[in-house]
């Protein structure tokens, strides 16, 4: 914790005046242009792998980077997983956020855990429960007949994406402003050792590293 302590006084004497007058802007608004919904997995961080600043980024931090699908107006308020999903409907009915990035990455736990026996996580029932929404994937993953472990981790990462992207679509307040066009949906996929990103092509059904992307293909 000291570090920790350290850092926050580093903060206020460099890093925060640096930025003093962006600071000063954000006191009392935010304008955030892009949802990212991501994993909890510290070493995912949002802000350094995008090169952005404060107020740039509304982020949304879960296990797997998971978005749950919609139940239904009533069912989904009354049984749903309502910290996922109202962080959702506030970024885009309440600041109009127009853009979101769905972004996992190599060697996710989420991923890998829902293939571990059943008694392996019999201390941690909460995390059973929301792997749970992980059990569509392995399905798709599974049917693929992977020929090895590493194979096995690499589709399932990269489908999760795919299928978290399918997911936030059946939300009517999502669907209703992509088919206008005020909203970007994307899939990225972040390679921990490399740094790569990769950026999921919805139409081409397929990743490519975002340095080699065309403006078009996106």
């Amino acid at each position: 914790m000291k570090e920790l302590f350290q850092g926050a006084v580093k903060f206020r004497e460099e890093d925060f005046n640096e930025h003093k007058e962006l600071y000063e802007s954000l006191k009392k608004h935010q304008e955030p242009h892009t949802l990212l919904i991501t994993c909890t997995d510290s070493r995912v961080v949002p802000n350094l792998i995008t090169n952005s600043l404060p107020g740039d980024l509304f982020v949304i931090r879960n296990m797997g980077n998971l978005v749950p699908p919609y139940l239904g107006k009533n069912k989904g308020i009354r049984d749903g997983y309502l910290a996922t999903t109202s962080a959702i409907e506030y970024a885009l009915v309440i600041l109009g956020i127009k853009n979101v990035i769905i972004c996992g990455h190599s060697d996710c736990g989420a991923c890998s855990a829902i293939y571990e026996p059943l008694e392996k996580l019999e201390n941690a029932p909460y995390v059973q429960k929301w792997i749970e929404l992980l059990e569509p994937v392995k399905q798709k993953v599974d049917a693929l007949k992977p020929n090895s472990k590493a194979k096995r981790t690499w589709l399932m990462e990269q489908m999760n994406i795919e299928h978290q992207l399918e997911n936030l679509m059946t939300y009517p307040f999502v669907e209703e402003r992509f088919d206008r066009g005020d909203l970007n949906v994307y899939g990225w996929y972040y390679i921990i050792e490399t740094g790569e990103i990769l950026n999921y092509n919805m139409i081409k059904r397929e990743f490519k590293t975002i340095n080699q992307i065309k403006k078009e293909s996106v």
